[in-house]
């Protein structure tokens, strides 16, 4: 018996890296899954990878900064399951062009904005009400270690990760009442393809990997953490900020 038997998970950015390890353990522990992502490619190669497990996934092309694809992705996943029980906002992520506040880019602070924390709040937006009317659910969000301590030259992406953490609260006050419970997890430096590139290319980041004091996360890592928090075992955990970081936030 699966942990997520009978349950419905979307999962944006699952065409790749966390989202995509998440999607395998989801489906591998009972859950049908609708895999959300902007890259048509990779998130078909996500669902077949599921499907050929034996297992159930659907694939819903979306732009988390959209308001019109996040709403549409919504009624596909109502059209192909009936509900949703699990919201992963997981699609986001910094890059190589973010810096400090004095030399960053309006550009570059807009783009990291809009895909980390407008992106989480559009998914809420439009499948909170979903969950509600089936009667409550999970949401589990992605925040990041560097909104809990300071990290130089980060300032777009601190920025918004802080507010997803912030909002993740406030969301779990707000709708607890509805049977719904607000996660979210604060990953440090974790061994996704692109965050590979990433490290060589930043000394700064590269630096921050010293201090992991367990040793660096793989994406399945941070898949087992969300499904703890999708899973009714973390029933009464609400307004969590969980940090899957090697002990970095306190080192």
């Amino acid at each position: 018996m699966g942990r997520l038997d009978g349950k419905t998970a979307f999962i944006t950015g699952a065409g790749s890296g966390i989202g995509r390890a998440t999607a395998r353990l989801f489906a591998a522990e009972g859950a049908r899954i609708v895999v959300a992502d902007i890259d048509v490619a990779a998130g078909e190669e996500t669902v077949a990878l599921v499907n050929q497990a034996g297992h159930q996934a659907i694939f819903v092309e979306t732009d988390v900064t959209n308001e019109e694809s996040v709403a549409a992705a919504a009624a596909k996943t109502v059209e192909a399951y009936g509900g949703l029980n699990v919201l992963h906002n997981n699609a986001g992520g910094s890059s190589a062009q973010d810096t400090k506040v004095t030399e960053g880019s309006v550009a570059e602070f807009w783009r990291v904005i809009s895909v980390d924390l407008f992106g989480t709040w559009l998914g809420c937006r439009a499948f909170l009400p979903i969950m509600i009317q089936g009667g409550g659910g999970s949401v589990i969000n992605m925040t990041s270690n560097v909104a809990l301590m300071a990290v130089l030259g980060r300032d777009a992406y601190t920025a918004a990760k802080g507010g997803v953490a912030s909002m993740t609260r406030s969301m779990a006050a707000q709708y607890a009442a509805d049977g719904i419970r607000v996660n979210a997890i604060a990953p440090s430096v974790t061994l996704t393809p692109r965050v590979r590139a990433f490290l060589e290319s930043d000394p700064d980041v590269g630096k921050l990997s010293e201090a992991h004091l367990v040793g660096m996360a793989e994406p399945e890592d941070i898949a087992n953490a969300a499904l703890f928090l999708a899973s009714d075992e973390s029933r009464i955990t609400t307004g969590h900020i969980l940090t899957v970081d090697s002990g970095v936030t306190m080192s």
